[in-house]
């Protein structure tokens, strides 16, 4: 969940490193270092704080040279203090290394260097790695004795490593955690993400596990731990690099919860033709293989996770499909009963989500086929699936999801209408009317983006409560989970989601006069009844109602304190459109507490390691 960023170049690279950071910001971190060769010796300046704060007292611009690394941490072995901050050294001084992931036998190798004399000055996990590769430079070249290290080392990295004595050279390896390689011009980079480095380099290159690389400033040379040559693809990324910045809004996360009807709209282009669902070549799950599908497992982490049981009850309710939705944290420790009927999704938006690649991982130990719905393309787990259903929503820097959100239910819903259609068990009609119905969505989000002044008026009123309660049912039950883990993510305020109906068995309990209730109610003939019902239940026991509703409603605005309505549109879909005001809530109520709403505290936005 740190981030990572180096340069090799024909000039300074101080500033690369500096911007490299500020583009992983968003990744969550808690301390911020960098080192620079000058002269075969290292330049390191490090700090905790902020990146701006640590700046302003060390300057990072200061140091010239042509080749360096840089990182952002977020503490898991060791405290938040400036010695655990990365880069790390070697007892010499002549190896340093940056680290995101976690070295699990680091305990017994740590006892094991310091019967051989080796001083550690942290109590991090990463320098561990620095004195294996000087161990083992006693005998061997950096290249091998950085092989010779990884060998030993059981657990995640991705790893930037330089050494002193030949500046021209930087060293990159991964397993478990993702790092990628940027094609320049008389210059190369490392970086853990895309965003950090598109503002130099669109040709991206992915390392696998257990590969390294080698980087100078004109070639890169890419290698297993054996030592064989890795042929590799030079990926051209499509994002335009302005995607990736604020574009005058205060905040990515507002940008990105604006960007919603655009994002919807890419994810659907040319993937309906005469009231067809047809998905890209990465799709490759042939007609033959969905038809006889028996049963689908999902698996997901967080709002991911959220996104997964909203496609369960669209593939139930109308593919008529039995499916599974897990945690991917919980699956793999697992025996999960699989055969070659069954149907492994695994979602993610940025495909590097530790718990979900571990998930995949053992699903396809049993052999069976497995499709990812992912917004990065050639991320882990799309390279890991049989097939893939990119979601298009562009680059999503805010660590609380939104344009992934709701681009992974439109994919959903896709995926739903094709199922549907090859087992038949929807006519053409009601085909026809889905299609119809999504394409509406991205005019209709639009509509709901363009008043929000209730949503405003709430979140003057009520940003000083300390808890409350999201309530749904049906299809948007998971929307009241989402809801309230937008909520907590950026404003700190505790709320939970639950489904209306179990409201009676102990939430209720907490509502008073003080206690802020959203009710997801969209008029459908399913659950409206069930929810004026809930709604009343709770102005009986004097709780604020703040209701979702469907335009033209007559019914709620008499009960509810404050009624935000959206577009009708089918029960399905009501959830792209009920989602969207929760997340607007979440972000002016944070906005008023004056969190720091991008980057939320003890939050990253991709999981990388367990």
């Amino acid at each position: 969940m740190c981030g990572i960023v180096g340069v090799v170049s024909n000039k300074d690279v101080n500033q690369k490193l500096l911007n490299g950071l500020a583009n992983l910001e968003y990744r969550g971190y808690d301390s911020v270092g960098m080192c620079f060769i000058y002269n075969k010796n290292f330049r390191i300046k490090k700090g905790v704080g902020k990146l701006e704060e640590v700046h302003k007292k060390v300057n990072f611009l200061k140091f010239p040279g042509n080749i360096g690394i840089a990182h952002c941490r977020w503490s898991t072995h060791g405290g938040v203090t400036e010695k655990n901050a990365h880069p790390h050294v070697d007892c010499t001084n002549k190896i340093s290394v940056v680290h995101n992931g976690i070295i699990e036998n680091y305990s017994e190798l740590k006892v094991e260097l310091m019967k051989k004399g080796h001083k550690f000055n942290s109590e991090t996990d990463t320098e561990v790695i620095a004195h294996l590769i000087e161990e083992n430079l006693k005998g061997h070249k950096i290249e091998d004795s950085i092989k010779l290290a990884l060998k030993k080392i059981e657990g995640s990295y991705a790893l930037g490593i330089l050494f002193a004595d030949e500046p021209e050279k930087l060293i990159a390896a991964r397993n478990e955690s993702p790092l990628i390689i940027g094609i320049g011009d008389n210059e190369n980079f490392i970086a853990s993400d895309v965003p950090s480095i598109l503002d130099y380099t669109k040709k991206i290159v992915y390392l696998e596990d257990r590969e390294m690389a080698v980087l100078t400033k004109d070639k890169v040379s890419i290698f297993d731990l054996d030592g064989n040559l890795k042929n590799k693809i030079i990926n051209i990324i499509k994002w335009d690099a302005a995607a990736a910045q604020k574009s005058g809004y205060r905040h990515f996360m507002l940008k990105e919860i604006y960007e919603q009807p655009r994002a919807i709209a890419d994810t659907l282009n040319e993937r309906i033709r005469n009231n067809n669902v047809v998905f890209e070549k990465e799709f490759a799950l042939t007609n033959e293989f969905l038809k006889k599908i028996k049963r689908i497992i999902i698996v997901a982490c967080g709002t991911s996770w959220h996104a997964s049981l909203v496609g369960e009850f669209m593939l139930e309710e109308l593919a008529k499909i039995p499916v599974e939705v897990e945690y991917a944290s919980e699956f793999r420790y697992r025996h999960p009963i699989l055969d070659k009927d069954t149907l492994i999704i695994a979602v993610s938006q940025s495909g590097e989500t530790a718990d979900t690649i571990a998930a995949l991982k053992e699903a396809k130990n049993y052999g069976v086929k497995t499709l990812s719905i992912c917004n990065v393309m050639g991320s882990s787990i799309t390279r890991i699936s049989d097939g893939v259903i990119y979601t298009r929503a562009g680059p999503e820097i805010g660590v609380a999801s939104t344009k992934a959100f709701t681009t992974q239910l439109a994919v959903m819903y896709l995926f739903t209408i094709l199922l549907s259609k090859l087992k038949k068990t929807l006519n053409d009609k009601q085909i026809k009317d889905m299609i119809d119905g999504i394409r509406k969505i991205p005019l209709q989000l639009q509509s709901v983006l363009d008043e929000d002044g209730e949503i405003l008026k709430c979140a003057e009123l009520y940003h000083q409560k300390l808890n409350s309660i999201y309530l749904g049912r049906g299809v948007n039950f998971p929307i009241a989970l989402e809801g309230a883990l937008k909520l907590k993510e950026v404003s700190y305020i505790h709320a939970e989601g639950y489904p209306a109906a179990e409201m009676k068995h102990g939430p209720i309990a907490l509502i008073d006069k003080n206690m802020p209730v959203v009710l997801i109610a969209p008029h459908d003939i399913y659950t409206y009844k069930k929810v004026l019902g809930n709604i009343e239940e709770v102005k009986a026991r004097g709780g604020i109602i703040i209701a979702i509703a469907t335009e033209g409603d007559k019914e709620i605005p008499k009960k509810a304190k404050h009624t935000i309505f959206i577009p009708k549109t089918l029960y399905t879909l009501s959830s792209i459109l009920a989602v969207v005001p929760l997340q607007l809530l979440a972000y002016h109520i944070a906005d008023k507490l004056g969190r720091d709403i991008d980057k939320p505290r003890s939050l990253a936005k991709t999981v990388t390691v367990e």
